[in-house]
């Protein structure tokens, strides 16, 4: 199962677009990807960053949705 973040990166083509996007580091992004242990998120993305991502996705057709930004049963 990958997580929201992967998922993520897969549909804008990887972490330095998605940081691009946001205007913050590649390295801060990557990030989320780490376990909270380490100091990520678990593979979740900040909401404070989630209508960023919507608007860009929509401007840029990219197929993305708000279920693409949680971890559900079933989902592949």
């Amino acid at each position: 199962m990958t997580t929201p973040a992967e998922r993520i990166f897969q549909k804008f083509g990887g972490p330095e677009k998605v940081a691009g996007l946001l205007g913050i580091t590649t390295p801060r992004v990557k990030r989320w990807t780490y376990p909270e242990v380490r100091g990520g998120t678990g593979g979740r993305i900040p909401s404070k960053h989630q209508h960023t991502l919507l608007s860009e996705a929509r401007e840029r057709g990219v197929d993305l949705s708000p279920a693409d930004f949680f971890e559900c049963e079933g989902m592949a």
